[in-house]
């Protein structure tokens, strides 16, 4: 299910983080697998003979041993993020003007991010609101990729609703596996307050 090659980020700020960058990609085809193998290491099978254009993109030994014993925890911590966005949830249920994530029904959710809808025009006034609370939040992805430089070329300049609505309205805010109730209190009240006010 998926396709030829799938991937991970081991970024910090990730369920499962190293302490620097850090990923993986996943195959079950030999060729390939050799392949990207090569390419994570500089184009090379053997030290000092590069037979194809790569990349110094190998997971050093200290980021390994960091994942070794992260991952022991994962479960603990994906519950964590859970709890942490079910009390979002609620606090946030009777807030007309926030739309808090979907899960669907044959899934299980593990929040690396809690990012929310902010409707009628109002994201920014919020955003503005929970940093001057001293309050983390940010917008992660602002701008459609197909209006990014890179792929400017591709796009057929036709822009896609939805994307440029969520691009528009989503905010994330602060969610980690070590959040207190306390911490999560003081979010949801912060939020709680800007729409109440």
């Amino acid at each position: 299910t998926m396709g030829h090659i799938g991937t991970t980020s081991f970024f910090p700020s990730k369920n499962l983080g190293c302490y620097g960058d850090g990923g993986a990609l996943m195959t079950d085809d030999d060729a390939l697998g050799e392949r990207l193998r090569m390419i994570a290491n500089h184009g090379q099978k053997k030290t000092y003979y590069h037979d194809l254009i790569g990349v110094n993109s190998r997971l050093d030994a200290l980021q390994a041993a960091i994942l070794r014993v992260k991952l022991r925890h994962l479960d603990d911590f994906n519950r964590a993020r859970r709890q942490a966005a079910a009390s979002y949830d609620d606090r946030f249920s009777e807030i007309q003007d926030l739309q808090t994530p979907t899960r669907l029904p044959h899934s299980t959710h593990v929040f690396h991010q809690y990012t929310l809808q902010v409707k009628n025009g109002r994201r920014e006034a919020l955003k503005a609101h929970l940093q001057a609370a001293g309050i983390p939040c940010n917008v992660y992805y602002p701008l459609p990729l197909y209006r990014q430089k890179a792929f400017e070329k591709w796009w057929d300049g036709k822009p896609l609703e939805t994307t440029e609505i969520l691009c528009r309205d989503v905010l994330s805010l602060p969610i980690h596996t070590e959040m207190t109730s306390k911490e999560i209190d003081r979010v949801t009240e912060t939020v709680v307050r800007f729409f109440r006010d």
